[in-house]
């Protein structure tokens, strides 16, 4: 079985496919300039974008790990843009954890692991 690396970089592929899967690398907002409300929504348009590219989509995500700059203030708003997006029949095996971010305009990462078409 081939393993598929999609926009291979330096340090990290945007995803890799393999045995059926796709793995998205750690995706962060485009626009740093937003709220947590607006990063997360970014984030997810971007991992929207990957799995479709992969043959896959959201309601195929199977777990997800997420990251959040200050969960006091922000992980509320979060889980709203998230309930938003995705489906709850199709909710993944989920983490989330408060972290420091290798920018500090980042308030939020999102990697997921979905099943392809």
């Amino acid at each position: 079985m081939s393993i598929k690396r999609n926009n291979p970089k330096p340090r990290l592929a945007d995803s890799v496919e393999y045995a059926g899967l796709v793995y998205l690398s750690g995706q962060v907002p485009t626009d740093l300039t937003g709220d947590i409300t607006a990063q997360t929504q970014d984030v997810l348009n971007k991992i929207d974008a990957l799995l479709a590219a992969s043959n896959s989509d959201k309601t195929r995500i199977l777990s997800a790990q997420v990251w959040v700059k200050d969960m006091k203030r922000d992980f509320s708003d979060f889980n709203t843009v998230w309930e938003n997006w995705m489906p709850a029949e199709f909710s993944p095996a989920r983490a989330a954890v408060e972290a420091n971010m290798a920018r500090d305009q980042v308030l939020v990462e999102v990697m997921v692991t979905a099943a392809q078409r």
